[in-house]
């Protein structure tokens, strides 16, 4: 890092630099760390009093900055954040002209990396120089011409887009990086010259690791062989947000094409648009904004503090950025008609919504876009501004590139927004509260394309201790699988729904998928939990198996028998698979988005996601889940992810059941068992309600039903429950009206006023009508469990006594 920043420091003309920080009582300033080459006169002082005429106390006192060139080059620049003067940097040169402009913005940046290492509150006895020069991204290196060996610290192998357990430390394997158009003058460069042994420069291109171009600056020197060391290449590369001042036009147009060509979204456009003018024509704001139904849309202000803006903007201020119509800005009403750029100078007297933007000069650039004007960039300058030609080509030259792209990241902003409502509304908003466990769930779409796919997950709360996990996968991640998948989600849990066990659930829904005659097929697995007990059944359907978390930390497979995808067979098989889950188990439920890519075989990524597993803490399972996705590198496919952590119910109902058998005096029996029930379970004070509510919902299935009735109570806490089984699917509607003379209608409306709580859900074969009355003043702990009545009409094969 030293050698680093020795190097970097040098390239920008600097031979020692050192970080100045308050002392005791903020009285003085004391050095905290140095870098550069050692000094032949007299040493840096260790204090330095704030009282004195000193360029560093000066600058901390003023906080400004000090450029001096009496004796060389020194430049004093204070170190400030949010307020607060944290230090100062001091910088000294061998140049009798100074540190010219480049430098200088070079080392305003320098030192603004320095103040965020301060603010963040490094230790004072940590160096700050090293690390804030890595914050720049400021990478170094020797070459041996002779030898093509290199030396290269980590900075630049990372800007070049190599591991630094990759590189073999030849010169070769850089330059490999760099595209073919621009290797022969990137090797000119780097050849060493006995005629001109000066400072050479070039921008060029390197070919990241996924594809991407990225653009670097280059500065280097030769020097001549010494100590037995042959002649030797020395220099920095720098990432190249902007291009110099200095740069022609063409290189700007160049770089500005490029950087347009990867920016996808209206902030990337915005993010060049900024690095292309501002800094290069030493611009003090920069703004750009969409125009949409007469409205400007502002997407980028720089800087952004509102405070840097006209106080009519700040008044507006009521989004992220202002927005305002474009007739209360009659300048740039005008300019977006005519489509031509207009040019202000000093002292223009501007409408108010514009004045103070640009006071020492103001460019408004219409951007045009295929025979309209899809919105406008602003330029300004606090200094007096002189417009010369070249500037004027080159400010029309990038008006007309970045208004294409302002209408092409416009539309793939849309096209995002679409695909995010879309998957939004297909996946579920909130999963549900279960009784004796916690879910999570985690959805990343593709990388690439329109980000909506064909992963679903859903939690369905099918009863007060049964709960069902699904997830699944429709091939591809399209609009057409997205919507494959909106339709088996909703058919799923709609199945299961209806009370059916997980086999026919999942055989409806592969039913379902063949009929519609789509060229998708889908994978799921689907789980079905009894919270009370910790029985599992799981049903695969191609999909990939379950993980478990044991308590003891130790993960497994669940060996799950398997069927074909949906949507392939229609009279395929799903056989189901029991699991006993211990309370403290964490289910996964994974899509291969998680665990298979095109440098990942699926058995190593399942391996790797039973180990994340293993590690992660069960307590917090979201954190569990964002542990288990990783650095959020999404690959190619979309990713889903559900956990549920099983920990059983902490108060377990008792439950008692009776089978109604058909005669004259069936209602009487239902009645007899419910009060034996109650007077076992020490809950009489709730008996007159709950007799009265058996004795009407049993009467009506028997009178409009037919087949089987069984009457369920459940005791949990302090509330009892009621339920009425019947064949029938249809559910009881109570009378709009009920008069003197009716002769029904009464009973659920006497059901309704009795109980805390009243419904219907279907069950399979039928549906199950349902009542909660709590008991009064009940002890929990007094209830006696034991067995239910072994005779009578409700014993037999349904179930008589408890269930």
């Amino acid at each position: 890092m030293r050698t680093c920043l020795d190097r970097a420091l040098t390239f920008a003309g600097v031979t020692r630099a050192a970080v100045y920080v308050p002392g005791a009582g903020n009285e003085e300033l004391r050095l905290a760390d140095t870098a550069g080459r050692p000094s032949t006169g007299p040493g840096l002082p260790e204090r330095l009093t704030l009282a004195d005429d000193t360029p560093v106390a000066q600058a901390f006192r003023t906080d400004r900055p000090l450029w001096l060139n009496a004796e060389g080059a020194l430049g004093a620049l204070p170190l400030g954040a949010d307020g607060r003067r944290l230090g100062c940097l001091l910088v000294t040169g061998d140049s009798a002209d100074g540190f010219q402009a480049e430098q200088r913005r070079f080392l305003e940046r320098y030192a603004d990396a320095v103040a965020r290492l301060l603010r963040s509150g490094a230790p004072p006895s940590v160096p700050v120089l090293g690390p804030a020069l890595r914050s720049l991204r400021v990478g170094s290196f020797v070459l041996a011409p002779d030898t093509g060996v290199a030396e290269a610290d980590d900075t630049l192998l990372d800007l070049v887009g190599i591991s630094p357990d990759d590189f073999d430390g030849k010169a070769d394997t850089l330059l490999a990086h760099a595209l073919p158009e621009d290797m022969h003058a990137l090797m000119s460069v780097l050849e060493p010259s006995i005629d001109d042994s000066g400072r050479r420069e070039l921008e060029f291109r390197v070919r990241g690791p996924t594809g991407e171009m990225r653009w670097l600056s280059l500065s280097c020197r030769a020097e001549p062989a010494t100590d037995g060391l042959g002649e030797r290449v020395v220099g920095v590369v720098t990432a190249t947000p902007v291009l110099r001042r200095g740069a022609d036009d063409v290189a700007r147009i160049q770089w500005l094409t490029a950087a347009l060509d990867d920016a996808t979204t209206v902030e990337d456009v915005g993010r060049v648009v900024v690095a292309a003018l501002r800094e290069p024509l030493g611009a003090a704001r920069v703004a750009l904004a969409g125009l949409q139904d007469d409205r400007l849309m502002v997407a980028v202000l720089d800087p952004p503090q509102p405070a840097a803006w006209p106080d009519v903007w700040r008044a507006e201020w009521r989004t992220e950025w202002p927005d305002a119509p474009v007739r209360a800005l009659p300048t740039l009403q005008e300019a977006m008609r005519d489509g031509r750029m207009d040019l202000w100078p000093a002292g223009t007297a501007l409408e108010p919504g514009l004045a103070g933007i640009g006071p020492g000069g103001l460019a408004v650039l219409p951007l045009p876009a295929k025979g309209r004007v899809a919105g406008i960039c602003l330029v300004g300058w606090d200094e007096p501004h002189a417009f010369v030609p070249e500037e004027r080509s080159l400010l029309t030259a990038t008006a007309a590139l970045v208004g294409q792209s302002l209408q092409r990241a416009h539309a793939h902003d849309a096209e995002q927004e679409l695909a995010t409502m879309l998957q939004r509304s297909l996946l579920p908003r909130r999963l549900p509260e279960l009784p004796g466990g916690t879910a999570v769930a985690r959805y990343l779409p593709a990388r690439r394309g329109l980000q909506v796919g064909g992963d679903w997950y859903d939690v369905i709360a099918l009863s007060d201790e049964r709960v069902a996990l699904v997830i699944g996968d429709v091939q591809g991640h399209s609009a057409g699988a997205a919507t494959i998948m909106g339709q088996m989600r909703t058919a799923v849990r709609a199945y299961a729904m209806e009370g059916h066990p997980p086999d026919v659930v999942v055989s409806h829904a592969n039913r379902l998928l063949v009929s519609m005659e789509t060229d998708l097929f889908a994978t799921c697995c689907y789980a079905e939990l009894d919270m009370e007990e910790g029985n599992t059944l799981f049903v695969r359907a191609g999909h990939l198996a379950p993980l478990l978390r044991r308590p003891d930390g130790g993960t497994e497979e669940v060996e799950v028998a398997g069927g074909p995808p949906l949507g392939i067979l229609a009279e395929a098989h799903f056989p189901m698979t029991a699991v006993a889950l211990a309370p403290g188990t964490v289910l996964a439920l994974v899509t291969d988005g998680l665990v298979e890519a095109a440098d990942l075989p699926l058995d190593e990524g399942m391996r790797r996601t039973g180990a994340a597993l293993a590690t992660a803490d069960p307590a917090d399972l979201g954190r569990m889940a964002d542990e288990l996705l990783g650095d959020g590198d999404r690959r190619e496919d979309d990713v889903a992810l559900l956990l549920m952590r099983y920990d059983g119910m902490r108060i377990k109902p008792i439950r008692a059941g009776w089978m109604v058998w058909r005669l004259p005096d069936a209602v009487m029996h239902a009645r007899r068992f419910t009060a034996r029930t109650l007077r076992r379970w020490k809950a009489e004070k709730a008996a007159d309600a709950v007799l009265l509510v058996v004795s009407e919902l049993v009467t009506n299935a028997l009178v409009h039903t037919q087949g089987p009735v069984q009457v369920d109570l459940m005791l949990r806490g302090d509330r009892v429950r009621v339920g009425v089984s019947d064949a029938s699917p249809r559910a009881p509607a109570k009378p709009v009206i009920v008069d003197w003379e009716s002769t029904g209608g009464r009973g659920l409306m006497l059901v309704e006023a009795m109980s805390d709580s009243f419904g219907t859900v279907p069950v399979a074969g039928g549906k199950q009508v349902w009542s909660e009355i709590t008991v009064p003043g009940f002890d929990p702990d007094a209830a006696d469990p034991g067995p239910g009545p072994g005779s009578g009409p409700g014993s037999g094969p349904w179930g008589g006594g408890l269930s």
